[in-house]
């Protein structure tokens, strides 16, 4: 029998990723952080480069968790073929890690680009090609911002013929005042991506204005997405991040607490 602490990921960075953000030291590894949480499952999302290839000494601490998913392009739309490379051949040899995931992957500030992803179709569709020589199914995700799905027709029929191609989509409220909305928001990403199997991620930190996520917004957060779990719109939660589980941050802590509540419960 599934328990809904089985469907929760935890987004790991390296220990000091975010310092700059909260304005406080971390010291905790993705695999520390998934500990503390008692969260069984992680998405390592490299983060201004960090870890760099090859990845094996640094994928040990993971080898005990039920599921991993490796970011092939990094916080930040970051792109590097020897990453994606190494971490398909990563995959080739660590049995836990069941996917792949696009971080930061629509551009809504396209600085006079016509890009509005980081890769191209094409691309995406070759990254598809190259997963399948892992020789086992690896899903691809994807991260959907909640800014991406009101910006109109003129965006979201794009990102569309992306979405298609992903088995996964992560969907983000980037600020916590957003957070009223997020029922209105995540009907429409359902609308846009209809086939893919959808998560909610849920900030224990309001990233956007650089502040910390108020208790009230963080347990909202949580709830919604275990009535969601529990109806079968979304296929787990994601937590974010790792980097700020040893903060002393009160969304974090009541995480946790939460987390130790609900996840022995049956789904």
């Amino acid at each position: 029998m599934a328990i809904i602490g089985d469907k929760f990921w935890l987004w790991g960075h390296e220990a000091d990723s975010h310092d700059g953000y909260v304005g406080k030291s971390s010291r905790m590894t993705p695999a520390e952080g998934a500990f503390y949480l008692n969260i069984p499952n992680m998405c390592l999302v490299q983060y201004h480069g960090k870890p760099k290839p090859p990845f094996d000494q640094y994928a040990v601490p993971l080898r005990p968790l039920k599921q991993v998913v490796w970011s092939i392009v990094g916080a930040g739309g970051e792109i590097e073929t020897a990453v994606q490379q190494a971490v398909l051949d990563l995959a080739g040899r660590m049995k836990n890690i069941t996917g792949v995931i696009m971080d930061d992957f629509f551009r809504k500030d396209r600085q006079g680009s016509t890009d509005i992803a980081a890769l191209s179709i094409d691309q995406i569709k070759e990254v598809k090609r190259r997963i399948k020589t892992v020789g086992r199914k690896l899903d691809l995700w994807v991260v959907l911002y909640d800014w991406a799905v009101v910006l109109g027709p003129e965006f979201c029929r794009p990102i569309q013929e992306y979405l298609e191609l992903c088995d996964k989509v992560t969907f983000w409220t980037w600020c916590a005042k957003g957070l009223a909305n997020m029922e209105k928001n995540f009907a429409a990403a359902e609308k846009l991506a209809p086939k893919a199997g959808k998560l909610l991620g849920c900030y224990m930190y309001d990233y956007g204005p650089q502040k910390e996520m108020p208790v009230d917004l963080m347990k909202m957060q949580c709830e919604t997405g275990l009535r969601w779990l529990k109806q079968g719109r979304i296929e787990g939660m994601v937590f974010l991040a790792s980097c700020i589980c040893d903060m002393e941050l009160k969304a974090v802590e009541w995480t946790r607490n939460w987390i130790a509540e609900v996840g022995t419960q049956s789904v």
